[in-house]
C-alpha cells in the first residue's frame, strides 16, 4: 500500500523519555519527505511548532487541541471553541477548590497563577503562560468573541473524580471529558475530535487522500477514533490496552522509538 499521509500523536507516542525527538525519529521523517507528516495533538500550537521546526516540515498543516484547531502556514482553517456559558459554569465548579484551571485559544495559554501545575506544563511543552484569573480571562474573551480550544483542570484526584462527574453530568451536550491522567481532565468541544480533524483536512486540504491512504499512530483513549477510522492505524507498545486492541499494528514504545521503527518498515 502506497500511503499518501502520515498523523501522529505527540506525548507518549512521538517523543521519548526526554519529551524530545530522537535522532532517528528525525531522520526517518526527513527520509520519507515529502509525504506529509502530520502533528496532532491536544497541545497548543505554540508546544507544536519547534517540533515542526526540527522535523523540517513547518509547511505541513498542524492540529492542535485534538482538533479544535487546524493551521497550515499560520492560516487557520478550521477553529471550533467552548461557549463561554460553560467555561463560566466550569470556573465557579472550580472556585471553592484547589484545581488548577489552565484557558487556551490558539497561541494563548494562561493560568491563574504560576503555581506546581502551571509550571511543569511549562516545563513539558516549553511554552510560557500568561498569568490572569479565569475571571479576567473570561471577561476578555466575552468582549473579543473569544472562548476556549481547550481548558485544562488539573489537580489533587479526588477533586478532579468530583469535577468529572459534575460536568459529565451538567456539560455533556457540550463538551468533552479526556482523563489524560488521574489529576487531570482535558475538556475540548464535543464535536472536535482527532479523527473529524482528518477528515476535514482530506475534505479541504490534502483533497487527492482519503482515510484509507493514511497511517496514523497513538497511544490514548483520545487516539482511538483516528486509529480505527485510517488506512493502517499504529500504538506503541506502551499505549493503553483498549488502544493496543484496536490497532491494526504494534510498534516499538516511544521511549525505544516506536514511530521511526513502523516509519523505516513500512515506508522503504
Amino acid at each position: 500500500m502506497n500511503y499518501k499521509l502520515i498523523c501522529t500523536d505527540i506525548d507518549g507516542t512521538l517523543l521519548n523519555k526526554d519529551r524530545e525527538l530522537s535522532t532517528a525519529t528525525i531522520q526517518q521523517v526527513k527520509r520519507i519527505s515529502p509525504i506529509p507528516f502530520v502533528l496532532i495533538s491536544s497541545r497548543m500550537p505554540n508546544a507544536m511548532r519547534h517540533l515542526q521546526e526540527e522535523l523540517e516540515n513547518k509547511n505541513t498543516p498542524l492540529i492542535a487541541y485534538n482538533g479544535a484547531l487546524i493551521i497550515a502556514n499560520e492560516t487557520v482553517l478550521h477553529s471550533t471553541f467552548i461557549n463561554n456559558s460553560t467555561l463560566e459554569f466550569i470556573i465557579n465548579k472550580c472556585a471553592k477548590t484547589n484545581i488548577h484551571l489552565s484557558l487556551y485559544y490558539k497561541d494563548e495559554w494562561y493560568v491563574p497563577a504560576n503555581d506546581y501545575w502551571a509550571k511543569r506544563e511549562a516545563n513539558n511543552t516549553k511554552v510560557i503562560p500568561t498569568i490572569k484569573s479565569n475571571i479576567e480571562v473570561l471577561s476578555q474573551w466575552k468582549n473579543e468573541g473569544k472562548g476556549a480550544h481547550k481548558i485544562m483542570c488539573m489537580g489533587e484526584e479526588l477533586e478532579i473524580d468530583a469535577l468529572y462527574k459534575t460536568l459529565e453530568q451538567h456539560c455533556a451536550d457540550e463538551i468533552i471529558l479526556y482523563r489524560s491522567k488521574p489529576t487531570y481532565i482535558e475538556i475540548s468541544h464535543k464535536s472536535i475530535s482527532k479523527k473529524t480533524a482528518i477528515e476535514f483536512l482530506i475534505n479541504t486540504y490534502y483533497l487527492e487522500i482519503a482515510m484509507c491512504d493514511i497511517v496514523a499512530f497513538g497511544d490514548n483513549y483520545n487516539d482511538i477514533e483516528m486509529l480505527k477510522a485510517v488506512g493502517l492505524g499504529i500504538a506503541v507498545k506502551n499505549a493503553n490496552n483498549k488502544v493496543l486492541a484496536i490497532a491494526n499494528k504494534i510498534t516499538d514504545t516511544n521511549k525505544n522509538d516506536g514511530v521511526a521503527k513502523a516509519l523505516a518498515s513500512i515506508f522503504i
